[in-house]
């Protein structure tokens, strides 16, 4: 890990609500992600099961958590499973987990080799009703490759078929969505970390660069301050590429007279940060610019004031688009008419903002968390409008990450600069 290790105490209060939700005499099983070969003998970047890292901070490939809090012997309560270290496998991998490193990082005590699990892991079973297991339920999910938790579910089942089940996705889809004060002080650095690098780059975006070099200005920033690296791929989409809501080929360059949408955010500690700006590459919004993005940063503002416990997400879109569509009539993009004609399914502001204004955010940048009940304290969101315009080959996004509150919310990008005055005055500097 290149950051500060995280306080173990996160993981310890995340296990205890855990296990809070668990039925009696239920055994809950959490497997690591697999290690997904490339090419040759390469393989891709490890990225742990986000459930796993909630539950422990273990970042480690080949590593299980075991959680039986009615076993009968304490030891066996809370087990971390790690792979055996190997002496010849560091030489060429480099050095993994040791017991006494695994039990701070952690705060679990009974750290298990993975080879002696198979001797194990029958008799916890024996002892149980219920068998717990994880499997990828976000909403967001576009992939059906049958990745290790699915295989390991058929495992289990197989082996253990007069077992209850349960779906440790369900408890944690609830849990994960309410983050803890720890929680949002790792977010919040990972914020900080985000905030140095865009004012950096208010310093270095001029006419001519080109949008990898931008990229690659945010990247170095990040490992500077002991990031993990980008939360995501970083969008640099300069002039009219600022329409496209996932563009990641950042290879064009920057032209004066155009804006420069920037989408980025760092990972730090396992959890991610997601901003977005839209600046102007030489440095002064034009007189039409300036409108679309106080439009846009309006409906920021308005937003975040709804953005509070008790509203839903479908409810709380539904308001945007009655003032988008205000702010559209007034900015010329629509008239009276279209809106009297508009289709209820694909209203007529849809056509300038065509996505989602918030999701939830926390150790994936579209974490878990319901679209349809009532927002709680302690969900942290994104916020983020856009106006995008076709015919002027412009593109608007403004985007900051907000905790709710019992009372509303907080803004955790409230230092970051946002006003186009701001952006104007830094980058005169």
């Amino acid at each position: 890990m290149k950051y500060h290790r995280l306080n173990a105490e996160l993981f310890v209060k995340n296990r205890a609500r855990f296990v809070a939700q668990l039925p009696p005499r239920c055994i809950a099983i959490f497997v690591s992600n697999d290690a997904f070969p490339s090419n040759g003998d390469a393989l891709h970047s490890f990225k742990q099961n986000s459930d796993l890292y909630w539950l422990s901070g273990i970042e480690q490939e080949e590593s299980m958590v075991i959680l039986f809090p009615d076993h009968p012997d304490a030891r066996y309560r809370e087990v971390l499973v790690l792979e055996r270290p190997n002496e010849l496998k560091e030489k060429w991998d480099g050095k993994r987990l040791r017991v006494a490193e695994a039990q701070a990082i952690s705060g679990m005590s009974t750290i298990v080799w993975l080879d002696q699990l198979d001797a194990l892991l029958p008799v916890w079973v024996h002892l149980a009703d219920t068998i717990c297991l994880d499997s990828n339920e976000n909403d967001r999910k576009s992939s059906w490759l049958r990745t290790r938790e699915y295989r390991f579910i058929d495992e289990m089942q197989q082996r253990y078929p007069l077992h209850q089940y349960c779906r440790a996705a369900k408890i944690m889809n609830q849990l994960r969505a309410i983050k803890s004060a720890e929680e949002v002080e790792v977010i919040q650095q990972a914020i900080d970390i985000t905030e140095h690098t865009f004012r950096r780059l208010l310093s270095f975006v001029k006419p001519g660069v080109m949008e990898y070099e931008v990229e690659a200005e945010i990247f170095h920033s990040f490992l500077s301050q002991r990031a993990t690296g980008p939360a995501y791929g970083s969008i640099i989409a300069s002039g009219d590429r600022a329409r496209t809501l996932h563009y990641v080929s950042n290879n064009q360059p920057c032209l004066a007279g155009e804006l420069l949408l920037m989408d980025f955010g760092a990972e730090y500690g396992g959890y991610c940060a997601d901003l977005t700006r839209t600046i102007p590459v030489s440095g002064k919004f034009s007189k039409r610019q300036r409108s679309v993005y106080n439009a846009c940063l309006h409906l920021h503002n308005y937003a975040k004031g709804l953005l509070r416990p008790g509203i839903t997400i479908l409810d709380y879109t539904e308001k945007i688009g009655e003032e988008a569509t205000q702010q559209f009539l007034k900015l010329g993009l629509l008239r009276k008419s279209d809106v009297k004609n508009e289709d209820p399914q694909n209203r007529a502001y849809r056509k300038y903002l065509y996505h989602g204004i918030s999701h939830h955010l926390g150790i994936d940048v579209h974490d878990l968390g319901t679209k349809t009940e009532p927002i709680r304290a302690g969900m942290v969101f994104t916020i983020e409008p856009g106006i995008y315009i076709e015919e002027e080959h412009m593109g608007i996004r403004i985007e900051n990450n907000v905790w709710v509150t019992r009372n509303g919310n907080k803004d955790l990008m409230k230092n970051i600069p946002i006003t186009a005055d701001e952006i104007e005055a830094l980058m005169k500097k």
